[in-house]
């Protein structure tokens, strides 16, 4: 009797447990019955099922990964450049993606990876290579995003969240080319630049010596006034103390004449000691 009740209750024990599964925060589920799916979409909790007659498969509704290996591709000019990129995406619709991968997750990445890199492929060979170069990154991977969107939720069952390229390297043979390119044009700028400078240079120094011209003429113009100005307020200075005295005056210029004579100190002059240039020195008169 005893064997009997532990046998009961162990069978119990194996339906209830075979009649719950749980879905846990993150993941959504999907029910099959003998292969056939007869339950989708489950939210986190815990749900019933039809004891060793249906089963429950958990799928992951987080962002999953696909870091693919490096590929070649070529350019609108058909120069080859190495893409290194990677993908993020997520479970969009649990039916599909469990009939196109059987909810494996290395299947579904075997799967996205051509589409991505079909993608990607199309992208660059409308692109030339400067392009690339420059920054247009952002509207490559958009694109990219958008175009394998429409491929995967409808075959994978999946959505793709981002694509971003790591980096773009050059093969050796593209590299010097792109190098060669790149000094020739920076020599070219540089030339530009010298040149406008030079022009620029020259330019200022014309103006300069126009203006130092300008500035020189007017300043000996100026200066010609105010002598011309001085000359005939001192000629009429002298003419006014001619008129006054005429004698003193005689006598004023005498003096100056001697200063100028006399007044280095060493100069010698040969003349009549009579002479009328000597008359102030005579002290008779």
């Amino acid at each position: 009797m005893r064997t009997v009740s532990a046998f009961l209750a162990l069978l119990l024990a194996l339906l209830g447990a075979n009649s719950l599964f749980v879905v846990n925060e993150g993941q959504t589920a999907l029910l099959l019955q003998f292969g056939r799916i007869v339950g989708k979409d489950y939210r986190p909790g815990i749900h019933f099922k039809l004891p060793f007659m249906q089963q429950a498969l958990r799928f992951d509704q987080r962002v999953l990964g696909l870091d693919a290996q490096p590929e070649r591709y070529f350019t609108s000019e058909k120069k080859s450049v190495i893409v290194d990129f990677y993908v993020k995406w997520r479970i969009d619709d649990v039916t599909r993606y469990y009939g196109a991968s059987a909810g494996e997750e290395l299947q579904a990445n075997q799967r996205l990876a051509p589409i991505i890199k079909d993608a990607l492929r199309f992208e660059f060979n409308a692109k030339p290579l400067h392009e690339i170069i420059a920054g247009s990154r952002s509207d490559i991977t958009q694109h990219v995003r958008d175009q394998a969107n429409k491929a995967t939720r409808a075959s994978l069952g999946i959505e793709v969240v981002d694509v971003r390229i790591k980096r773009i390297d050059l093969p050796d043979e593209v590299s010097d080319s792109v190098f060669e390119r790149m000094r020739a044009e920076r020599k070219k700028v540089a030339n530009e630049l010298r040149s406008t400078g030079q022009e620029a240079a020259e330019r200022i120094k014309a103006d300069a010596d126009r203006q130092r011209v300008v500035l020189l003429a007017e300043a000996t113009a100026k200066a010609q006034q105010v002598r011309g100005e001085g000359d005939a307020k001192a000629a009429e200075t002298y003419a006014q103390a001619y008129g006054r005295d005429a004698e003193f005056y005689a006598f004023y210029r005498s003096l100056e004449a001697y200063r100028s004579a006399f007044g280095a100190g060493n100069g010698v002059l040969l003349l009549d000691p009579k002479s009328e240039f000597f008359r102030y020195f005579d002290a008779s008169k």
